[in-house]
């Protein structure tokens, strides 16, 4: 795994035209796809009002904000205030933005320029992601593994298990699937899935109570 790339979503959770929040250590990202299918991850504030850009809509290849519509285009400027058309807007309005990449149905992201590009996981594909309220050290551990990729058997089949820290003892659990597995298979993981999380998140609740 590249040091510098994290997991920050599944691709098939972005569909084209559409934006969602994720994160990237301590900041909130806005990860979104154009129509065109560009995958983008910026700062979720509109430098306007503060708002959350992942509350946002797309319009082709461009990120509006819900509230008064600025919209803004390519490496994040603003192109557009619906309340003065005429106006270009000045380049120093601009939202910061974050190196985004996909691979085997993953959403990398990374502050900086990364060395490379992000993992590859032939013969697996993103498959779901579940957020769960156990440090990523504790997640692994419930999945008998240690670090924050794990290449095993979760349920009925083998998976690669991504595993973000987030901020707050929390962890987000990015699951791929062998590539073309069937219904009942892709069922049967994701109760083995919930019953990961239940472990992990009473392992953690153990712990605090042991160091309470």
């Amino acid at each position: 795994m590249t040091t510098d790339w994290t997991p920050a979503a599944l691709s098939r959770d972005i569909p084209a035209a559409s934006a969602a929040p994720g994160q990237l250590g301590e900041t909130d990202l806005a990860i979104w796809r154009s129509a065109s299918g560009r995958i983008a991850a910026w700062s979720d504030r509109c430098p306007h009002r503060g708002m959350r850009l992942s509350h946002g809509f797309v319009r082709g290849e461009r990120l509006s904000c819900i509230y008064h519509g600025w919209g803004y285009g390519e490496g994040g400027q603003c192109v557009r205030i619906p309340a003065h058309p005429e106006l270009t807007p000045p380049e120093a309005i601009k939202v910061p933005v974050f190196a985004a990449a996909e691979a085997s149905g993953v959403v990398w992201v990374a502050d900086g320029t990364p060395a490379g590009a992000p993992p590859e996981f032939p013969g697996f594909e993103g498959f779901r992601s579940l957020r769960i309220h156990a440090p990523a050290t504790v997640l692994a551990r419930a999945f008998g593994g240690a670090g924050h990729v794990i290449e095993g058997t979760l349920g009925p089949c083998a998976v690669v298990a991504l595993i973000q820290p987030l901020p707050g003892n929390v962890s987000a659990l990015h699951l791929l699937a062998p590539e073309g597995a069937g219904p009942a298979t892709l069922d049967a993981l994701s109760l083995a899935a919930e019953a990961l999380r239940r472990t992990a998140e009473a392992q953690a609740e153990q712990a605090e109570e042991e160091t309470a």
